[in-house]
């Protein structure tokens, strides 16, 4: 099965979900190549195995995830690092080493601790079980759901024989104002990822900043907190003000398929960045 026939079996089997749920991560910026505004790159995206779904904060989710997972293939597997309670939890497609997974997320507002209900000690709040799942909780989440676009998957293309309609996808201001602001939670490799996938998106939105990217921007600000903006700038600051090694790792990091200078990674990013917020610090 291909990886798009991998991915299009979880959104078939999360259909019932469909307009609660964001699927965001890698597999995000591959379906902008279903978005009507986008434009049509010459290279192959970015490559990732799993699929990250995301659903609102205190979000009740009817019915039984789960069950629906278990019987379309996918085997819950938790992750016991960090000691979390519940566990983190990954859904594997089939028994393959490596394979495809889904893994559930939610925004953490507020305090990064907790009581818990039944020894009354604190704990941290970085998971919680919902709808026969569990799903952890990150910091900024809730920028990826900010006014979510619709992409459709072709039955011609989906591997499954039938279209995929309305899957909901991070608008793309959302899916880099997020980056900026988790950047120092991430690992140097991770960091360099990131603005890859900001330089991309720049790459395919370009042409639309202003009639499509600054509306959807001037809506999500006033949504934020002060200290979020004040991220959002520092970032695009700390990024993109010059050549540094995080921008040469973005740039070294594409296949063969395609060659990237890091002048010019920065310069696309500077520059659309200027258009959507004014001027780069």
């Amino acid at each position: 099965m291909s990886e798009l026939a991998d991915f299009s079996n979880l959104a078939m089997t999360l259909a019932p979900w469909r307009a609660r749920i964001v699927f965001i991560g890698g597999w995000a910026f591959r379906l902008y190549s279903y978005e009507p505004r986008a434009w049509t790159p010459d290279h192959k995206p970015i490559f990732t195995q799993d699929a990250d779904v995301a659903y609102a904060e205190r979000e009740v989710l009817e019915g039984d995830i789960k069950r629906a997972l278990e019987n379309a293939g996918f085997t819950e597997e938790p992750n016991f690092a960090g000691g979390f309670k519940p566990p983190a939890m990954r859904y594997t497609l089939g028994k393959r080493a490596n394979g495809f997974y889904a893994e559930f997320l939610t925004p953490l507002t507020g305090s990064p601790l907790r009581r818990n209900k039944v020894t009354r000690r604190m704990e941290q709040n970085a998971t919680e079980a919902n709808a026969g799942v569990v799903a952890q909780k990150l910091r900024h989440l809730e920028i990826l759901l900010h006014e979510p676009w619709l992409v459709t998957i072709p039955a011609e293309e989906s591997g499954r024989g039938d279209a995929l309609v309305d899957l909901r996808i991070p608008n793309p201001v959302s899916f880099m104002v997020q980056k900026l602001l988790i950047r120092d939670d991430r690992i140097p490799e991770k960091r360099a990822q990131d603005v890859l996938y900001i330089h991309d998106a720049m790459l395919l939105f370009g042409g639309v900043i202003e009639d499509e990217l600054v509306p959807v921007w001037r809506r999500l600000e006033p949504t934020l907190s002060d200290a979020q903006r004040k991220s959002i700038d520092a970032g695009v600051g700390a990024f993109f003000t010059e050549v540094n090694d995080t921008i040469r790792a973005a740039a070294a990091i594409p296949r063969p398929d395609r060659h990237i200078e890091p002048e010019d990674l920065l310069r696309l990013c500077k520059n659309g960045f200027e258009a959507l917020f004014g001027d780069v610090p």
